[in-house]
């Protein structure tokens, strides 16, 4: 028997879906993804890497959401699973993307414990 398969791992939203249509559309990056993978970890949780990507692998999961084609790797999978990915344009930090993902923040220390490892580091993605 086949086991069904969840095919939209997170949610994009539609501000992030414009700036990344728009970057195909100015690039002229036809058949190309938004690919978010793992990118490092810490104390904190784990950070995330974005990159435009034509080249699929067999063990990506793809998928559209908001119009826009995304990838995932089999690793950044568990990690993405229930985030959403937005883009803001914030006057004082600038503007960008920013992936929040409840699974990437679990047994990671956080609440009233902080930071284990001794330094400064900050706890959203």
């Amino acid at each position: 028997m086949l086991a069904e398969i969840d095919t939209k791992l997170f949610n994009v939203s539609p501000a992030a879906a414009q700036a990344v249509q728009s970057i195909l559309s100015e690039r002229k990056l036809d058949g190309y993804a938004l690919r978010v993978f793992v990118s490092g970890g810490g104390c904190c949780g784990v950070q995330f890497g974005m990159a435009l990507d034509n080249n699929f692998r067999d063990v990506d999961t793809t998928f559209e959401s908001e119009g826009i084609k995304l990838v995932v790797d089999e690793v950044s999978k568990d990690y993405l699973r229930g985030a959403s990915v937005d883009y803001v344009n914030d006057p004082l930090r600038g503007a960008g993307f920013i992936v929040d993902s409840p699974m990437a923040k679990q047994g990671h220390g956080h609440g009233d414990e902080g930071c284990a490892c001794g330094g400064s580091c900050s706890c959203n993605n």
